[in-house]
């Protein structure tokens, strides 16, 4: 009898074990679905989601009416340098539905919360995504805020890279409507943006006619490896598919770009690729 009644409670036991395994295994790939799906919106908008600036002429046929059609949004500030209670605030944009007549004396104060940051180390980074047209650096010390850029720009993923003796914020933005789409977005012809917390200085790396396709930081260096997409076509888009791409490495220091590859040995290797003779 008392054998019987441990099978009956072994099996009870295994059976409420088993469904709650089930229930956090469950659980889990609900959560990994939804960081997916997140992960995803930003990578591939919505059709009808417009994430990029209107372009330079439409937005002068609106300034002519005294009207827009992207106001300025804000998101939440991001801790950069624990130390020195420095942040970033990234400036995004909404399009309205319709173009509305502008007002002057538009100044909306904004009430920010502030995230932490965990203690930095001798090298590594961090990146923040969204949909952004300029950033903000607020020193809550000096209590002083200023914007990186005076034109116009589109870029989404901002790299924190942190190292010793500074830290950078690394950015690909697209600057104009190289595509003549309309828009300023990721699919127009970009630079790298490098600001300095240290210097509290942006620089711009960029090739004539190219986009920027890939980067890496040098190990332990400021030094950046860069791949830059060839608009081989000139009609203002790189074309990963069908366009080449070239390697140059920025020196940091020096503030130059130089080869990886030299010519001759691009020669080389072209020559070989069409059959030609060397």
């Amino acid at each position: 009898m008392n054998i019987e009644k441990i099978k009956n409670y072994n099996q009870k036991l295994l059976a409420v074990t088993g469904t709650l395994v089930a229930l956090f295994v469950l659980l889990g790939l609900m959560g990994l679905m939804l960081a997916l799906v997140k992960e995803i919106r930003w990578l591939f908008p919505r059709e009808n989601e417009n994430v990029g600036l209107i372009a330079e002429e439409e937005v002068q046929e609106l300034q002519q009416e005294n009207k827009r059609k992207q106001v300025i949004s804000y998101d939440l500030p991001q801790l950069v340098d624990t130390v020195n209670l420095v942040y970033m605030i990234p400036v995004s944009h909404k399009t309205l539905k319709k173009a509305e007549d502008i007002d002057d004396n538009y100044i909306e104060e904004q009430s920010f919360g502030f995230s932490g940051s965990g203690k930095r180390g001798s090298r590594y980074s961090k990146v923040y995504n969204g949909y952004f047209n300029n950033l903000l650096i607020y020193d809550h010390k000096k209590n002083e805020t200023k914007k990186l850029y005076e034109g116009r720009m589109q870029f989404d993923h901002i790299n924190t890279e942190y190292f010793e003796d500074d830290i950078l914020l690394v950015f690909t933005a697209s600057t104009k409507d190289t595509n003549k789409d309309g828009v300023i977005d990721f699919k127009d012809l970009s630079s790298l943006m490098i600001y300095s917390l240290k210097e509290k200085k942006l620089r711009t790396v960029a090739i004539e006619n190219t986009a920027i396709k890939e980067f890496s930081f040098v190990e332990d260096q400021k030094d950046l490896i860069i791949s830059f997409g060839l608009d081989y076509n000139k009609d203002g888009k790189f074309d990963q598919y069908s366009e080449p791409t070239v390697i140059k490495k920025y020196d940091f220091k020096a503030e130059k770009l130089q080869n990886v590859i030299d010519t001759k040995l691009s020669e080389e290797l072209q020559k070989q690729l069409q059959g030609s003779s060397l």
